[in-house]
């Protein structure tokens, strides 16, 4: 025998309704996240839902019923849309405190955004350099990389046969008749600046000088020199050689300096300048057991070369000999950098790796 269909429920019996509401106040308060929140929204209280239908069928009521339900209909979803309101409230609030906390920054934190560059070590000595002189009340001066012949050379006394203006050793500007090179000292500064100011003078020329020598650990084609000059009136050998003292403990500390007399066109009597070595101080010499790399155990490091300024050069610029004198001195700057740290090879200075500079930050220690 069939049996009769069971009764659909009532979406108007005020037991479904209260029913319908405690179940949407139930899915509320397991709602996790909005997301969640936003389904039950859609489940409980939507057009589908069973208060949205019981909402419908109230226009199938008589009048008379209609004022009594409506009012049931009305509490049990005013419930349920202030238990939403409420609990989607507490959600964001729970939402944006843990997206915070995901997202913060400790400002405490050592922070490295950027890497970090160096200046270059030479770029450093030859500031640092400059500065001894500047402190002293010295000029730095600067002159250009491409140099005529007669600057580089015929004023500052080299003659026409001296080796060093041979293909071999300068790099000559084509066409060579126009007696044009890339400056092999910064000399030509120096004779510049003679032909230019007033007596006395007082300065000091760092930068690139150029040489036609081989690409290897000890030798660079480009390179780069500090040069000094002073013209005044009574200049001593005895001025250069306090001069140079005070540069070289600016540089490297307490350190005792010697002068070896030597050649050169541009000064007359001339020397080379040599540095106690800083790494055995003269223990290395004839003791085979401990030699010194720096020095090749020969207790002292060549560092430049100086003298007074020959009358030669000071008559070629109209300086009146019988009054003014003067002396002048130039050292590479790269070996400087070099011997000081033990640097095996100068390719690295060109290499443009940041990790080179900064392993020398300061050029000299």
């Amino acid at each position: 025998m069939a049996t009769a269909d069971p009764t659909p429920p009532n979406p108007l019996d005020p037991d479904e309704v209260m029913s319908a509401a405690d179940a949407a106040l139930a899915a509320i308060d397991a709602a996790a996240t909005t997301e969640q929140l936003r389904q039950v929204r859609n489940d409980y209280t939507g057009d589908r839902s069973p208060l949205g239908l019981a909402n419908r069928a109230i226009g199938s009521l008589e009048p008379g019923q209609r004022k009594t339900a409506g009012q049931i209909i009305g509490q049990a979803r005013g419930r349920v849309n202030s238990a939403m309101a409420f609990r989607q409230k507490d959600l964001e609030a729970a939402e944006l405190e843990a997206s915070l906390l995901a997202e913060r920054v400790d400002v405490t934190l050592p922070t490295d955004l950027h890497p970090r560059g160096a200046l270059h070590p030479v770029t450093a000595l030859l500031r640092r350099m400059s500065d001894v002189f500047v402190s002293m009340g010295w000029e730095v001066v600067e002159g250009p990389e491409l140099e005529a012949e007669w600057l580089n050379f015929d004023a500052l006394n080299i003659s026409p046969d001296h080796p060093a203006r041979g293909l071999t050793d300068t790099l000559f500007v084509d066409p060579i008749t126009d007696h044009k090179l890339l400056r092999t000292q910064t000399s030509p500064v120096q004779m510049r600046t003679m032909l230019s100011r007033e007596l006395p003078i007082y300065v000091v020329s760092p930068g690139k000088v150029f040489r036609a020598d081989e690409y290897d650990a000890t030798h660079l084609p480009m390179f780069h020199q500090i040069e000094g000059l002073a013209i005044d009136q009574g200049i001593t050998m005895g001025h250069l050689k306090g001069t140079l003292d005070h540069l070289a403990k600016a540089i490297f500390g307490q350190v005792r300096t010697r002068l070896r007399p030597h050649y050169f066109p541009f000064t007359e009597p001339s020397a080379e300048m040599d540095l106690e070595c800083f790494v055995c101080h003269g223990e290395s010499v004839g003791n085979p057991e401990c030699p010194c790399r720096t020095c090749k155990s020969e207790g002292w490091i060549e560092w430049g070369g100086c003298g007074v300024v020959n009358p030669r050069v000071l008559a070629v610029a109209g300086i009146d000999t019988e009054v003014y004198s003067g002396f002048a001195f130039g050292m590479g700057v790269d070996r400087t950098v070099m011997f000081r740290n033990n640097a095996p090879d100068l390719r690295d200075f060109v290499e443009g790796d940041v990790r080179f500079s900064r392993s020398l930050r300061g050029g000299a220690r």
